[in-house]
């Protein structure tokens, strides 16, 4: 059984300890508890797989926590020859340089160095290439915004501008990771059945062939495909689909937002889900210290959104490494598309407002391409609307477009595909050995009888093209 996270309440006795001992670096304290764990008669499998984990994770921290002080500021110095051991002393010392201390030595974060510049603007100001830091073409107003804008008011709908895409993404397993001749087992993320947001989406083809779509009501939606490795050469496998995706815009009144009533059907979603989701201490304080007073609902999702949104965007250390990723997000400094909305995600739920997860990835005309996480947050009397706290607000210059300050709270470009409606779900088939990221499915998962295949033994890319849609125009136009 590959764990996601067990529940709190199914946590092996002791497990809880030797998580936190991880967290803070004991690492050494932990392996010696994980054994001796491991060798207590009538453990059961599951929490064998527990505790096993908790030793790969060890491992994955290593992979990512790879860089000592002096390797940090020899990096900076290819951006910045100026920087002084004093600057990265002062910038060290107010968390700019994510580090942890791991058995008695400081190791930092691979990502680190380049997570700099966008934590700090004297250093932005001090790189000595002035080109602006990319980000996605949607997170900037443009004119796609107002397009959408102006369809849906004109249409009087909230899902409008539909373009039709075929996407292909492959995963690239490396030459020799697994031994010849053995079946090697490999997930690829596929669309969710969203209807207004994607629709009639029709598989064309994969390499293998053969392959098995997992069911429409399968939240993290994957295709499975196996092949045997051979010798010196790498294990490719590929799907090819098409789908139509469309823009979300509505045009949110305040006054008309009532408190929502938790049915059955939402109380999922305004409820703790450890350990990604913990009504902490922490987390009670930041939501009264940004929501003080307010009562009104969307005016709570604003605050909360806002709040979320002003926590700067860093590259990000595997998921799977972390033990509370709202919590961490929280008092990192920084936080990437998931850990963002995992961060909002509680907040509100926190307040009674349900919400929910979606991810999957991005792309642009312009050839740009990422994997992306964003939400959901249900809002009386309008149901539930998107959210997406990493584009965050947009920034209007001229007093026409005010109204899409908040476009991204509410609406939505159609330049994303789903592959999953919720966070930490099981696949279908299930995976056998451990996930590389328990949380998240956008790159895809590869194993074979003799373990995992992390991220460091395999590759994945994404290639699509516009179709023409049925009136002979192309897609989007």
């Amino acid at each position: 059984m590959s764990p996601v996270f067990a529940a709190a309440g199914d946590t092996p006795a002791g497990l809880n300890a030797t998580i936190a001992q991880i967290d803070a670096g004991h690492f050494k304290q932990a392996e010696a508890a994980i054994g001796q764990a491991l060798a207590q008669p009538g453990l059961s499998a599951q929490a064998r797989q527990d505790w096993l984990f908790q030793r790969e994770r060890m491992r994955r921290i290593l992979l990512d926590f790879t860089l000592d002080a002096d390797a940090v500021k020899a990096r900076v110095r290819k951006q910045m020859p100026d920087l002084s051991d004093a600057d990265f002393a002062r910038w060290d010392a107010a968390g700019l340089f994510e580090h942890q201390t791991i058995d008695g030595r400081t190791l930092y974060f691979k990502r680190s160095p380049g997570n700099l510049f966008r934590l700090s603007a004297e250093a932005r100001g001090r790189r000595t290439d002035k080109t602006p830091l990319t980000d996605g073409p949607m997170e900037s107003l443009n004119d796609y915004h107002r397009q959408v804008r102006a369809a849906a008011l004109t249409a009087h709908a909230t899902h409008v501008l539909p373009h039709r895409v075929r996407m292909t993404q492959t995963l690239t397993v490396d030459a020799n990771a697994v031994p010849a001749g053995e079946t090697v087992r490999a997930w690829i993320p596929y669309p969710q059945e969203l209807p207004g947001q994607q629709d009639d989406i029709r598989y064309v083809t994969s390499v293998p062939a053969k392959h098995d779509i997992a069911p429409a009501s399968a939240p993290m939606r994957t295709v499975y495909l196996e092949q045997p490795a051979k010798a010196g050469e790498k294990t490719v496998f590929s799907v090819t689909y098409e789908v139509s995706l469309s823009a979300q815009y509505r045009e949110i009144d305040p006054d008309q937002v009532t408190a929502t009533r938790i049915t059955p059907e939402l109380a999922p979603y305004v409820a703790e889900r450890a350990p990604h989701v913990v009504f902490t201490d922490d987390l009670r304080k930041f939501s009264k210290d940004v929501v003080g007073e307010e009562k009104n609902p969307y005016r709570i999702v604003q605050k909360l959104f806002a709040a979320v949104d002003r926590i700067p965007w860093a590259g990000a250390r595997e998921y799977s490494t972390i033990s509370n990723i709202s919590d961490y997000t929280l008092h990192a400094g920084h936080g990437d598309c998931g850990q963002q909305t995992l961060l909002l995600i509680a907040l509100l739920r926190l307040n009674g407002i349900p919400a929910r997860w979606q991810s999957g990835m991005v792309f642009a005309e312009n050839g740009y391409d990422n994997i992306h996480d964003w939400g959901q947050v249900y809002l009386a009397p309008y149901g539930w609307v998107p959210m997406d706290v990493t584009t965050g607000q947009l920034h209007p210059a001229a007093p026409a477009d005010a109204p899409l300050q908040w476009f991204y709270l509410g609406g939505l470009d159609a330049w994303r595909i789903a592959f999953n409606r919720d966070f930490g779900q099981p696949f279908t088939p299930p995976k056998q050995q451990f996930r590389s990221d328990n949380v998240d499915s956008q790159r895809g998962e590869v194993e074979w009888k003799g373990g995992n295949l992390y991220f460091d033994q395999w590759d994945y890319h994404f290639q699509w093209q516009l179709l023409p849609d049925a009136r002979g125009r192309a897609g989007g136009a």
